[in-house]
């Protein structure tokens, strides 16, 4: 009855009421908006455009579907007409002075990858999926899961979120992509195969330690000891021996120990000195890095993403030094 109420008012005009109809959708639309475009900024944008849509057309909105289904239909739509005519962020040259990179093990295509902050997840991913569902929520917001999506073709990136991460049913889908079922059906078919060769299942990787377990916090613990104390065989040791290092918007991607190692001794014997902020993102540990004299202001530069794996560090994804207020972290440090 509430909701009834609440939309008649909403349909009359009311904004106040719109808003208490669709507040509690607008962090599992963004979530949802930031894994089919893969950046938080588009997402943002993506949200907003699909409220102005949904106030817009509200009047067209006819009860055959949950509001819900409605919102995430209009959202879908948005993120596929952003897909469509959107020139992503380009990439970047390598900008870190005094520091020259080895050569990479190849370029990264998805240079406009954003990380998502954890405090924002609050309420988003903890929807339950329903039975359908064929991957974790936490899974499904990891910057491997989200990478991987990006290659797909459009339509079949919102199939198979729509399927396999949300569990909407095939005939929802059809109807919020005015398909049918069958061609639904063929895409997802065709998603998965084409996510599979991008994200294999980690079959023989140990999984990681639970979110704020104490086995997570020792990696973490030891991870930031060894790059504040500059320590390359203490960090080296920490790596498996396929860890994967990317830095989008700048497309230099790494793979394997020796070379990671070789990147990361070019970083840490420049001279520099860092601190490191611990945060969250993508439901996976991360630190703000900041740089400066001991005695001066340490300016960020950065924000490190760890991928976990038993006691291990899997992978590591650097961002710019931009992103840092999105974790409520701040751009520079005080002096000590």
């Amino acid at each position: 009855m509430a909701t009834a109420h609440l939309l008649t008012r909403a349909r009359a005009g009311d904004g106040d009421a719109f808003r208490e109809l669709t507040e509690p959708y607008h962090r599992e639309l963004q979530v949802h908006c930031y894994r089919m475009l893969g950046s938080f900024q588009d997402a943002e944008d993506a949200l907003q455009d699909t409220l102005l849509s949904a106030w817009r057309g509200l009047a067209g909105f006819q009860e055959r579907a949950s509001l819900r289904t409605w919102l995430y239909r209009i959202a879908t739509n948005q993120c596929l007409k952003a897909l469509r005519s959107a020139s992503r962020r380009p990439a970047r040259e390598w900008n870190i002075p005094g520091v020259e990179p080895p050569e990479p093990t190849r370029l990264g295509e998805v240079a406009w990858l954003e990380p998502y902050p954890d405090a924002l997840l609050e309420g988003a991913i903890d929807v339950p999926p329903g039975p359908e569902a064929r991957y974790e929520q936490t899974e499904s917001i990891s910057l491997a899961f989200v990478t991987a999506l990006q290659a797909l073709p459009p339509r079949q990136l919102a199939v198979l979120i729509l399927r396999d991460v949300l569990a909407f049913h095939a005939g929802e889908v059809a109807t919020m992509l005015d398909s049918t079922v069958e061609a639904v059906n063929s895409a997802l078919k065709r998603a998965r195969a084409g996510l599979q060769r991008r994200w294999p299942p980690a079959a023989d990787r140990e999984p990681p330690p639970a979110s704020g377990s104490p086995a997570e916090g020792a990696i973490v613990a030891k991870f930031v000891n060894a790059y504040e104390s500059a320590d390359l065989d203490a960090l080296v040791a920490l790596l498996t021996d396929d860890v994967f290092m990317s830095m989008p918007p700048i497309p230099l991607e790494y793979q394997g120990r020796d070379v990671v190692a070789a990147f990361c001794a070019g970083i840490l014997g420049s001279g520099r000195k860092f601190d490191l902020v611990p945060t969250r993102a993508n439901g996976q540990p991360a630190f703000g890095a900041y740089s400066g004299a001991s005695t001066g202001i340490r300016h960020g530069t950065g924000l490190f993403v760890l991928t976990l794996t038993g006691d291990r560090i899997c992978a590591m994804t650097r961002f710019d030094a931009g992103v840092l207020p999105w974790f409520g972290l701040p751009r520079s440090l005080p002096s000590r």
